[in-house]
């Protein structure tokens, strides 16, 4: 049993004391902590074999944090104990996948019995923060969902939730926000686990390989014949309009795969143009799942930036650390292209850097690269803004002609200005003398200038 470790958390001392000493004799390593943030912490770090902890540590609820952590750990058994001897504690235990509940005051052999059929019932793994099923799932689509901000603790909410029912799931987000990952998390962690997980990009098949894919060869074949598992449209506003007749017919009688379909568009508004069947967006948004784009969980970044630099290490790349300075740029950046730009950048960090520190020099360098590889050209900044200028201030000059009163090099410092000006302020989180100092501007002048342009107003 030495190889074997358990996670305590308990918050009342004598408690924790009188469990440790019991599991430490029955031959268990144990990790004792009465905080939140020390057992979140070594569960995502892959650490332990078996949780126990306490339903409530301070006066955060366990069922809060559980949902992500399974997420997280899916093979990874809980047992939670609680003095609230409560039918309700006992089903939200089980509603929220623990592996038992153990009331309070208990029998202390009990506790030794229940960690040793907890952990007789854990998959057998060499990766002991995944799975075996799961350690494909998660190869096959990057890495499992990460992180705790606001925005994603109410999707791993809706995931806990939906995942042990056959409810069609609609996704909806931007490109690169995880859609694919959230539908490969409720199969992992519910009843179709057992089955396949069938994953269909319509955005990228032509209109004839979708029917053959979809549907198969003379009705039979096709992935929406899958018995059992899940059925992954990914994309299901590019489907034709040929291909949306045929799958809602095929809807009203299947009884076979559960369904989950994600969308980059929003299927209201090509309902409402005639683009999309009615019928079958109603059949498809039963349950909807919005996937928050990067800029609005913006927290999330340091851990997810980790994540894939630890990904990067698994492949074969030297180990590397982000500094102060290049996680803080990082944050900083909106990321128009979500977490799959985030993670190319970090994948595109972890080969080029020299170094084993990644500098906020060496993450504004790729930053560039990447710009100008999406623009097809090697241009700096003058170019960008001269580029610019052509579309937007070209017309103004020449409807000008002689006028003396033209205001369109104010119109254009105060537009650049601006912008700049609210960079430098999101990067020191409203410091104005911080700013000044970046901008290289007397603290006074950026006072004068943030009221004139109207920044303190926004």
């Amino acid at each position: 049993m030495a190889d074997k470790t358990v996670l305590l958390a308990e918050d009342d001392a004598s408690i924790r004391l009188v469990v440790n000493q019991t599991l430490v004799a029955a031959g268990y390593d144990v990790r004792a902590t009465s905080s939140t943030d020390a057992l979140e912490r070594w569960v995502r770090n892959g650490e332990g074999d078996v949780v126990v902890t306490d339903v409530y540590l301070g006066e955060t609820s366990i069922f809060d944090l559980l949902p992500s952590l399974k997420l997280a750990r899916p093979e990874l058994p809980f047992i939670v104990m609680s003095g609230q001897n409560t039918i309700l504690t006992a089903a939200s235990a089980a509603e929220h996948g623990a592996f038992d509940y153990l009331p309070k005051p208990f029998d202390i052999d009990m506790l030794s019995s229940l960690v040793q059929r907890a952990l007789k019932s854990a998959p057998k793994s060499s990766n002991r923060a995944i799975n075996p099923e799961a350690q494909k799932a998660i190869s096959d689509a990057g890495l499992p969902l990460i992180g705790r901000s606001d925005a994603m603790q109410e999707v791993y909410r809706i995931i806990a939730k939906v995942m042990n029912t056959e409810l069609t799931v609609l996704i909806e987000g931007e490109s690169g926000t995880g859609k694919e990952l959230a539908a490969r998390a409720i199969h992992q962690l519910g009843a179709a686990k057992a089955g396949k997980f069938v994953a269909l990009d319509l955005a990228a098949l032509p209109a004839a390989e979708i029917n053959k894919e979809l549907f198969g060869t003379g009705g039979e074949g096709g992935a929406v014949h899958l018995k059992g598992g899940t059925l992954y449209l990914d994309e299901i506003g590019d489907l034709p309009a040929e291909a949306q007749t045929q799958l809602v017919k095929l809807l009203r009688d299947s009884s076979g795969a559960r369904l989950i379909a994600s969308t980059r568009r929003n299927l209201g508004r090509l309902v409402e143009e005639g683009r999309f069947r009615e019928d079958l967006y109603y059949r498809l948004n039963v349950v909807r799942l919005t996937m928050p784009p990067l800029r609005l969980r913006k927290e999330d970044i340091p851990e997810l930036a980790r994540a894939f630099l630890i990904r990067a290490q698994r492949q074969g790349l030297s180990a590397k650390i982000l500094d102060k300075s290049a996680i803080d740029l990082l944050t900083a950046y909106d990321w128009p292209g979500n977490v799959r730009e985030l993670e190319n950048l970090i994948l595109r960090l972890a080969v080029l850097s020299p170094d084993e520190a990644i500098t906020l020099r060496d993450v504004e360098r790729e930053l560039r690269a990447g710009a100008s590889e999406q623009k097809g050209v090697s241009a700096g900044l003058e170019k960008d803004v001269e580029t610019l200028l052509h579309r937007y201030v070209m017309g103004d000059l020449i409807a000008g002609g002689d006028s003396e009163d033209s205001a369109v090099y104010s119109r254009v410092i105060d537009q650049v200005e601006r912008p700049l000006i609210k960079l430098a302020l999101s990067v020191t989180a409203g410091n104005k003398v911080k700013a000044a100092q970046l901008l290289g501007m007397n603290r006074n002048t950026l006072r004068a200038k943030i009221n004139a342009l109207g920044i303190a107003e926004d």
